[in-house]
């Protein structure tokens, strides 16, 4: 498989849990806290996005040759040192990979308030990091 389509691979099931997510947008910050149906679903699929973002990343860093990131976060802050994502929305959008810790190492303490607010306002980040992809791969 090539590096192409990899990452197309990788954004194809982005794009999948960014619509799931979409659909998810109409629940209320009460919703996620009394159904834990909701709630999953909302964490995992922002989990598994987070994930896809940074697969893609370690993806073309290592076809690239870029430095190894040492934590999540530097793999998309090396995106924009490269010029493949814009510097200032590397910056940016690169505490999503630090969300994702939290959905997937302290469970326990995920703050529902937090969660709400990255499902309302982080979805056109997951469609912009898209876009620097896809015209990075042109």
């Amino acid at each position: 498989m090539t590096v192409q389509e990899k990452v197309a691979h990788k954004i194809e099931r982005l794009r999948e849990y960014v619509q799931y997510l979409g659909e998810c947008r109409k629940y209320s910050p009460d919703d996620l806290k009394k159904d834990p149906l909701v709630r999953g679903a909302v964490e995992r699929y922002l989990h598994l996005a987070a994930e896809c973002v940074i697969d893609i990343a370690e993806i073309i860093i290592a076809e690239r040759g870029l430095r190894k990131p040492e934590e999540y976060r530097e793999a998309i802050e090396i995106l924009g040192e490269a010029g493949i994502l814009s510097g200032d929305f590397a910056v940016y959008f690169a505490p999503i990979a630090g969300f994702r810790n939290i959905l997937v190492h302290e469970y326990a303490k995920i703050d529902l308030d937090e969660v709400y607010r990255h499902l309302q306002k982080d979805l056109p980040d997951f469609e912009k990091f898209i876009h620097f992809i896809v015209l990075h791969l042109k």
